[in-house]
């Protein structure tokens, strides 16, 4: 008889006081805001009927507090995973894109072209940020066999797990894959090697939009200017 399939509840943190800024903050720990907390309350309303076995999260204090808060209709305890924080930027981390562009701008051209196996002084390529993340959730699978699971990680982090498991080119992880504040998105597992996304980038909890609005500078210089 085949092992029930293992589900994870794949979700970015909700809001932080610096998601309207453009800021790099990728290792920087800031926290959620108010708008953050209740699009983590509105999407933990919506899985309080389903059976979580475990909750994770990436240590930085924006995943915990929407892990915790995902929890709490199930009464289980967050459990930290460093493999699932996000991707650093170095010396970027806290500036914003137009100052990184003026200060760096060949780290910032390098890195447009290709973010994967690029990092700016000091900081993560998506390719190490992958090899620290994809054994970490892999592991997670193996633990849970035909369980549901629920992991709290970030934009970056996310977008690169899931060009790894479906085969997207990593190098264009920015370009073609966007990730909203609390989106959700669901991953089933038949065993650990072979993945299916069942829901992705999926805001219905909180944005009552029928069709999703064209994305607007959330995925790359590529994507904002059609360079």
């Amino acid at each position: 008889m085949a092992i029930p399939a293992t589900r994870v509840f794949m979700v970015r943190h909700g809001a932080t006081v610096l998601s309207a800024e453009d800021r790099f903050a990728g290792v920087t720990n800031v926290e959620l805001s108010d708008e953050g907390r209740e699009q983590a309350r509105r999407l933990s309303e919506r899985l309080s009927a389903e059976k979580i076995s475990a909750v994770y999260a990436s240590p930085l204090g924006r995943t915990v507090e929407t892990a915790r808060i995902l929890a709490a209709p199930h009464d289980l305890p967050v459990q930290t995973c460093d493999g699932f924080r996000e991707i650093s930027h170095g010396h970027w981390e806290g500036m914003k894109r137009r100052e990184v562009e003026e200060k760096f701008p060949k780290e910032m051209a390098e890195w447009e072209k290709d973010p994967y196996t690029f990092a700016p002084a000091g900081g993560e390529s998506g390719l190490a940020v992958t090899a620290r993340a994809l054994p970490a959730l892999i592991d997670l699978v193996r633990e849970h066999p035909g369980e549901n699971i629920l992991i709290v990680s970030h934009k970056a982090t996310i977008r690169l797990l899931l060009s790894s498991l479906l085969g997207f080119d990593p190098r264009r992880y920015r370009d073609n894959l966007d990730q909203k504040p609390a989106a959700l998105n669901i991953v089933d597992f038949r065993d650990p090697i072979r993945a299916r996304l069942t829901l992705f980038n999926d805001t219905s909890h909180y944005d009552k939009t029928a069709i999703p609005e064209v994305p607007k500078a959330s995925l790359s210089k590529w994507w904002n200017t059609g360079a």
